[in-house]
């Protein structure tokens, strides 16, 4: 009996829409490139626009409001979100391992409330033999919070002073893939964190880019738009959107020499990411797997607008498990975007700003948390060689994470079932995209989104998108992929036809409405951005 494919998932965090080469990007990815390119790369690919309902929606099949992660992983039951994934959901790792598979999460969870105790929201216990990473969302590179390893605290790995976290997901990586049996098929889900803040990289990655981004952000755009024309990720006259009007000209930006460093360690990051993937492929290929591998590559949101410290630095500091007290030698760590602290080494706690995360997200407006394009749209790209893909192409239907587990049972033949150990779980939410994959023609179907109160619904061409609380705008994607040109008011009929397909879909999915979430938290006396997470 014919073994069925292997099954990689490797998923960026925080990363934007055009920051791989072979999306258009500068910072260099020849490992990520060399399976876009061979494979297939999707145009219009949508996740959830957060972390945590991305990766609930990707391993689920569902939208992240039915598995109990509308926001983030606080608990904020029973009004709220439990901020924890339900029973009512099975996981592409329950699935596949009932199928045969041994399973594999090396990285980030963030999926569950409570990160100390093990419980059924677990990775061990959501289909996962195996598990090496952190429970929470974020933290150090160098001294990650709530490192674990299966159940076990593992916090004392990261003592060895060469310890990297992006290296370390990739050695347990690469280290499952070689300790499986060849008749054995394998499912991994490789969850880095870079290049999420806070940014860091090792001095010699950082400086390898100097001179990389000297040009500044204004023009890195014109280029990186040109470049995605020239890769055919875009149709030639789309339109690049103008620089966010909250940020100064590249040449009006003060310290410049800081600014470059804050984007140099952020390219860095993803390079270290890039090579840790490259050596995935490569032990898949030592196992003579590569060629029968499904392996996904695509990030959770879009680039990230965040400054550091959010909010007042002493509460921020309070965050334990994603900020350290010291570093591992004892130093006290520096947190903050300001020209005095040169992000990348351990004492150093930065983000690189909305200018560049405006740049990673080329050509769109918007960020991670908004469901506009710049929030939502991500690189996405599958390299199968026995599959009977259309090596090579570009797939321009609009995709949704939903679409992602239906595609992956549909490739290994395993089916989802209706209930999971004793328990019913809801059906699958998407639909498979093999076909399109392999050049079949597929009709789009109707996708919608919610975060933060931030919505979204896209038919064919049309999106209809607010930002809360602001009034819905509508773009016809086909020729305005980049929102520049809101056609509500000339349409009402659409707005309004759009808007009630949005609102009964929030309703059966159970998206709670943010105006409840905002009041739980005023109740404690906290405002919109601890609502928000």
């Amino acid at each position: 009996m014919t073994r069925p494919p292997d099954v990689v998932v490797i998923l960026a965090d925080d990363m934007g829409f055009s920051d791989l080469g072979c999306y258009g990007g500068e910072i260099r990815t020849p490992h990520v490139d060399r399976l876009g390119r061979d494979g297939v790369r999707l145009s219009a690919f949508y996740n959830t626009a957060r972390c945590s309902p991305s990766r609930a929606s990707l391993l689920t099949g569902l939208h992240p409001h039915q598995t109990g992660i509308g926001i983030l992983t606080n608990d904020d039951a029973p009004r709220g979100y439990r901020g924890t994934l339900n029973d009512r959901c099975v996981t592409a790792a329950e699935v596949l391992r009932e199928s045969g598979y041994a399973t594999c999460l090396a990285g980030k969870w963030h999926l569950v409330s409570e990160m100390r105790v093990p419980n059924d929201a677990w990775p061990t216990r959501r289909g996962f033999d195996r598990f090496f990473g952190t429970l929470t969302g974020c933290g150090s590179y160098y001294d990650p919070g709530t490192l674990t390893r299966g159940e076990d605290d593992a916090s004392a790995e990261a003592w060895d002073p060469g310890f990297f976290y992006t290296d370390a997901i990739a050695d347990e990586a690469v280290a499952f893939v070689e300790d499986q049996p060849a008749d054995r098929p394998l499912f991994l889900y490789a969850a880095f964190t870079a290049p999420h803040w806070p940014l860091h990289a090792p001095e010699a990655d950082v400086d390898a880019l100097d001179g990389v981004f000297d040009d500044g952000w204004d023009e890195l755009r014109e280029r990186r738009m040109k470049r995605l024309v020239d890769e055919g990720v875009l149709p030639a006259g789309t339109a690049l959107s103008e620089r966010d009007p909250t940020q100064p000209a590249w040449t009006d930006a003060e310290d410049p020499g800081w600014q470059l460093r804050r984007m140099q360690a952020y390219a860095a990051q993803i390079e270290r990411m890039d090579a840790g993937i490259g050596r995935i492929v490569d032990a898949l290929e030592r196992a003579g797997r590569l060629d029968d591998a499904v392996v996904v590559v695509l990030s959770d949101n879009g680039a990230s607008p965040e400054d550091l410290p959010k909010g007042e630095v002493e509460s921020f500091r309070l965050r334990t498990d994603i900020v350290p007290t010291r570093t591992r030698d004892g130093r006290e760590l520096r947190v903050g975007n300001e020209p005095a602290i040169a992000p990348g080494p351990e004492d150093t706690y930065a983000s690189y700003g909305r200018a560049w995360a405006n740049l990673s997200n080329t050509p769109f407006r918007y960020y991670k948390r908004w469901v506009h394009e710049g929030g939502i749209a991500a690189p996405f790209l599958v390299h199968w060689p026995a599959g009977g893909l259309a090596a090579g192409s570009v797939v321009d239907l609009p995709v949704q994470l939903v679409d992602v587990l239906p595609t992956l049972l549909e490739c290994t033949g395993a089916e989802h079932p209706s209930s999971y150990r004793g328990r019913p779980v809801l059906p699958l939410e998407g639909r498979s995209i093999l076909p399109a994959l392999r050049g079949q023609p597929q009709d789009p179907l109707p996708l919608y989104w919610e975060h933060t109160g931030n919505a979204a619904i896209r038919v064919g061409r049309w999106k209809l998108v607010r930002e809360h609380p602001a009034a819905w705008e509508l773009y016809d994607l086909d020729e305005d992929r980049t929102e520049l040109h809101d056609l509500a008011a000339e349409r009402p009929d659409l707005v309004a036809e759009l808007g009630d397909r949005w609102q009964r879909w929030a309703e059966r999915v159970g998206v709670i409405p943010w105006d409840t979430t905002l009041a739980i938290y005023a109740e404690r006396g906290l405002g919109d951005e601890e609502a928000a997470g």
